[in-house]
């Protein structure tokens, strides 16, 4: 008489395989936290970089139009950290703005995922 394995054998390896795929899900959907976590505090510091110096900028202005009505040196030196300061945050602001439009991605590959898995097991039903 062949060994027959138990009717509960089939089932067991059913629940292992299925705790096996939700811990990869899981897994998945943790990876997919951590990289929007890393998105997000980029943008935060670049919108934070971005208003630093724009307001150094803006201060720096400021300091030339008070400056302006004395000698001419002092003109120039100021109005050449006020551009660079400019230019830095005006950097700052495209690259900001770059963050910003990229789209969001959260769950995408653990969804993705979830589809294949519902397509693989819908091709196997008779």
């Amino acid at each position: 008489m062949p060994d027959r394995e138990p009717v509960s054998a089939p089932l067991r390896r059913l629940g292992a395989s299925l705790l096996t795929l939700g811990r990869i899900r899981l897994e998945l959907l943790a990876i997919e936290v951590q990289e929007e976590k890393e998105r997000i505090a980029q943008l935060v510091l670049w919108a934070v970089l971005a208003a630093l110096l724009a307001g150094f900028a803006v201060l720096m202005l400021l300091v030339l139009a008070v400056v302006a009505l004395w000698d001419h040196h002092p003109l120039l030196a100021l109005g050449a950290a006020s551009g660079v300061l400019l230019v830095a945050a005006g950097l700052a602001v495209r690259r900001l703005q770059a963050l910003a439009k990229q789209p969001a991605t959260l769950f995408q590959a653990s969804l993705a995922e979830l589809r294949a898995d519902a397509d693989t097991l819908q091709r196997r039903e008779p």
